[in-house]
């Protein structure tokens, strides 16, 4: 588990330092990580993004310590040129971290050699420290830098490991775009109020709301989801009238599992 004194055993180079980069690098100083410890190769930072004593480069080839840790936050489609001039910091102490989606360890083994990867997909609430986030690893990652990719991400919130990749891609249509989905039930919650007569900025704030509220209520209670759903659905209310249409046949579950498997799909095309 990560907490203060998260320790890394040498130096942490951070590629990437996008919106998903940041959040991680702010929780890992939130958790203990020394910032002088961090390097980050970021060539267009954004304005006060970096807090004081990280070493920001513009390009890898200005890293000069050897890292016990590359974390590769950059998106898919850089990877190619950013992973071919990480391959120099190979060497039996280094993990290499990926949150990229649709790139498998093989593709990491592959351009590296002989290298401890871990791959993982976290997702956005890693900015809240309410993050979810799917971690595999492959033979050459021993106990001690599995743990170490364990902590930096727990850092952000919570952790699942998982023996069988390919069940990633499954991960990255659930959690890893799920926020999207529950960003658009905020949409549509506050449209079907509009339609039911609110005004719009009041749709807009209850739907918001609610959702923040059910979501922090489901984090806090020890009941499943579905305990907590009859809990607010009283026998002949209003509540069940509206979950008739939403568990019917046609309902929300299978439109559901049909975005998923969509997803999924798509990012196995993407591995591929």
């Amino acid at each position: 588990m990560a907490g203060p004194g998260i320790t890394t055993g040498g130096p942490l180079l951070l590629v990437g330092c996008g919106k998903m980069g940041g959040a991680l690098l702010s929780g890992w100083l939130a958790h203990g990580v020394s910032a002088t410890s961090v390097t980050v190769v970021e060539p267009k930072p954004a304005a006060g993004s970096l807090p004081g004593g990280v070493t920001l480069v513009a390009g890898i080839d200005a890293v000069t310590a050897a890292p016990a840790v590359v974390v590769l936050a950059v998106k898919p489609q850089q990877m190619d040129a950013v992973v071919a001039q990480c391959r120099r910091f190979v060497r039996p102490g280094t993990v290499f971290l990926s949150i990229a989606a649709g790139k498998s360890i093989a593709y990491y083994a592959h351009a590296l050699g002989d290298a401890a990867i871990v791959r993982a997909m976290p997702n956005t609430p890693a900015a809240v420290g309410r993050g979810m986030s799917a971690l595999c690893a492959n033979a050459k990652a021993d106990a001690a830098q599995r743990e170490v990719c364990d902590a930096l991400l727990t850092a952000v919130g919570e952790v699942a490991w998982i023996d069988d990749e390919s069940l990633l891609d499954a991960v990255t249509a659930v959690s890893g775009g799920g926020p999207a989905y529950v960003f658009l039930l905020i949409e549509c919650l506050a449209e079907a109020g509009v339609a039911a007569g609110l005004p719009a900025d009041l749709a807009m704030r209850l739907a918001r709301t609610t959702v923040a509220g059910a979501g922090e209520l489901v984090h806090q209670a020890s009941e499943p989801a579905s305990r907590l759903r009859e809990n607010v659905s009283s026998p002949g209310g209003t509540t069940l009238e509206a979950l008739k249409v939403l568990m019917a046949p046609d309902g929300l579950q299978p439109l559901l599992t049909r975005a998923i498997a969509e997803a999924t799909r798509r990012s196995r095309e993407l591995a591929s």
